[in-house]
């Protein structure tokens, strides 16, 4: 990498592999004091950029979060899958201790909110803003305020 590309990226202030590497020191911690401080730390990272990561929330690998955590709220008893993929201003949140289960490389578009005890499947897209309190099959993409399911992804409709 040049210097000039190196100061281009890091000046955009998103670098979030220190946040990373903290969620995973704190999901490692086995003494509870260690994980508690753990997760002062990364808490205080995670409003740094902008967003909120539960602290019970299990996220399987590292989501893409093309726009970095910013307005990104993530609910401590979500259950997020490998290579999803996060744009900004998205909430996943919980209903009464009760909190979505997203498949793995799911897409969810700016805005979106997911709420309750739903499951996403693999694959499926979330449009911008839509608004999400059911379960997904897998392979669809959703969009609108009351979900939409546009098409599978085996063509079926």
């Amino acid at each position: 990498m040049s210097i000039r590309g190196f100061f281009t990226y890091w000046s955009r202030g998103d670098r979030m592999g220190g946040l990373w590497r903290l969620y995973g020191l704190r999901g490692r911690a086995r003494h509870r004091l260690t994980r508690d401080l753990w997760t002062l730390l990364l808490n205080r990272s995670a409003r740094r950029h902008g967003g909120y990561l539960g602290p019970e929330a299990v996220i399987q690998g590292r989501p893409v979060l093309p726009h970095g955590l910013h307005g990104v709220y993530i609910s401590r008893y979500a259950t997020i899958g490998p290579g999803c993929r996060i744009y900004q201003n998205v909430t996943i949140g919980e209903v009464g201790g009760k909190a979505p289960f997203i498949g793995p490389n799911c897409l969810i578009g700016a805005g979106a909110v997911i709420v309750g005890d739903i499951k996403v499947g693999a694959g499926a897209k979330i449009g911008a803003g839509a608004v999400v309190c059911q379960d997904i099959p897998e392979g669809c993409t959703v969009v609108a305020g009351p979900p939409r399911i546009l098409k599978r992804g085996d063509g079926h409709v």
